[in-house]
């Protein structure tokens, strides 16, 4: 068959081979996506009077804070939904160009998969991004300075995600929101009259920026390295061959692409949702305090358990103390270790005495869903500072402790995280509808970059799924480390792998782009979060 040239004079693939995707809603759908819409906001109004009722009402009787609240959770909810369609070609891409499934069933069974993935995740990711936050923000996010943090750095992503998406370029939404994180760190420190580079736990960035740097190297060289695999032990020639019509492949590479798709939807859910769920808990701590500071949900035998672990934790850091004595309130020398991330010879008797003070606390109430409204926030505060204090005390190469020792410790700062690091089950409901229905609109743009402008050449059968079975590894691992992960830079530089390994060639043109839009998220997400919060801090 003769290829038709496009008005540019490129050869453009045959018309039989390129999958429909001028599919607009018809009206059942669009009814049915503003009936889940309106549910899922619904419960979420419902969720969180249902919550402040069983807890005794709120801290505050005047509904500013409630208005900003509202706002803050809509704005979450938006860059959530925004992540999905997105990233959601990623996913659905692979199954489109190949004919495995129609462009509308594919992204309504990608978005369902997402939703799944943000339902079973744990967590892990969005405790590991809000650890970049800088300490004195996350303590007192439910003040002026803390609105200003969520609106920013949620806006700062948000405004670059919907830029790249009108280009077409597959951009990192992980990337954008780690240099959201950055850019409020560097502006808050500045505004407070100190070093810039104060303000942000480089360490902790460091381990994310090299999840976010290797995962499309792991996914160029991985998935060409598949193909080559599959053509060796895995001698079906149709496998490797463009579809010359609309018609769907054989079974067996229909389901291996269905599942292919499925995992990277349901890993991206599982990865991806979790941004959003760490920023929601952020602003219910901020403003209803007395729902959400504390794991209320914990059973009276936790107390025990965590008085146990901390006398365990005590003694360890008392022994590392050196005789020296504690005069007045711990709690400045140990913000101040964590803020400068520098130990001196008042970190240790000062944790001591702040881990003993803890104990004691929480111990006189007998468990935590009994402890006075006015307390819950100091309480939890207090914990968070402890943990971590001990998170970077343990990564301290000169902390001189023994291996024995330091996993005393982790194990008394789980206590800790599980008190004060949680996610209630209605949370992960509203973010997996929001980023499920995100994939479900929006999605074109990037479906057609990854399907025709990575590759010379149509997408092959082969080549999406080695694209993809790395793709759903790398996230799931990336997953169970609590690390960030990018599903764009990871699927897309998989498809150019894959392509370069079956000699189709790539467009460097495209490949540019990307590299281009990988390049400068980080500063452009960094200086738009910054002069948001600049902004915002004037006006809270």
């Amino acid at each position: 068959m003769t290829a038709v040239s496009d008005f540019h004079g490129a050869a453009a693939p045959p018309a039989s081979g390129k999958p429909r995707l001028d599919q607009p809603m018809d009206i059942r759908q669009l009814l049915v996506f503003l009936a889940v819409l309106a549910a899922g906001l619904f419960f979420m109004a419902y969720s969180i009077y249902s919550d402040i009722s069983s807890t005794g009402g709120a801290s505050t009787r005047t509904i500013v804070p409630f208005l900003l609240l509202g706002v803050a959770l809509l704005i979450a909810l938006g860059f959530e939904f925004v992540n999905g369609f997105h990233d959601t070609a990623n996913a659905v891409a692979t199954v489109i160009y190949t004919h495995s499934l129609p462009a509308p069933v594919a992204v309504v069974w990608s978005g369902a998969l997402n939703f799944l993935g943000v339902l079973t995740s744990t967590g892990a990711v969005a405790f590991g991004i809000l650890s970049l936050l800088p300490v004195e923000l996350i303590l007192q996010v439910g003040s002026g300075a803390g609105f200003a943090m969520v609106f920013a750095l949620l806006i700062a992503a948000i405004i670059w995600n919907l830029g790249t998406w009108h280009f077409g370029l597959p951009a990192s939404s992980s990337h954008t929101m780690i240099g959201s994180i950055i850019g409020v760190g560097v502006a808050n420190s500045l505004m407070r009259g100190q070093d810039g580079t104060s303000g942000v736990d480089w360490g902790q960035a460091t381990n994310i920026g090299y999840a976010l740097l290797l995962s499309p190297l792991f996914g160029f060289v991985l998935s060409a390295l598949l193909l080559l695999i599959m053509k060796f032990l895995i001698r079906q020639p149709q496998l490797y061959k463009a579809p010359t019509d609309n018609s769907p492949p054989p079974w067996w590479i229909h389901g291996l692409l269905i599942f292919t798709c499925s995992g990277v939807s349901f890993f991206h859910g599982s990865n991806d949702g979790q941004k959003g769920m760490g920023l929601i808990m952020l602003i219910l701590i901020g403003v209803v305090p007395t729902s959400y500071a504390l794991n209320r949900a914990l059973p009276d035998s936790y107390m025990a358990t965590f008085a146990a672990n901390s006398q365990a934790a005590s003694k360890i850091i008392e022994a590392q103390a050196a005789g020296y004595n504690v005069l007045g309130d711990p709690r400045p020398a140990v913000t101040a270790f964590v803020h400068d991330r520098k130990l001196n010879e008042g970190t240790y008797p000062s944790l001591a005495v702040f881990v003993r003070n803890i104990a004691g606390e929480v111990e006189q109430y007998g468990s935590l869903a009994k402890a006075p409204f006015d307390k819950v926030g100091n309480i939890r505060n207090d914990m968070y500072l402890a943990s971590e204090a001990l998170r970077l005390l343990m990564r301290d190469k000169e902390n001189g402790l023994k291996p024995i020792e330091v996993a005393a410790l982790n194990t008394y700062k789980k206590s800790l995280d599980s008190s004060t690091k949680f996610i209630p089950t209605w949370v992960k409901i509203v973010v997996a509808i929001a980023l499920g229905l995100g994939t479900m609109v929006g999605w074109k743009r990037i479906v057609v970059t990854v399907g025709e402008k990575i590759g010379k050449e149509h997408l092959t059968y082969g080549q999406g799924a080695a694209a993809e079975l790395i793709a759903m590894s790398t996230i799931a691992a990336a997953d169970g480390f609590g690390l960030p992960v990018s599903t764009t830079h990871v699927l897309s530089s998989g498809v150019a792998g894959a392509m370069a390994a079956n000699g189709s060639g790539v467009q460097l043109s495209t490949l540019r782009n990307i590299a281009l839009a990988w390049v400068l998220t980080l500063p452009c997400a960094m200086l738009l979060s910054a002069t948001l919060f600049v902004i915002f801090r004037k006006m809270f």
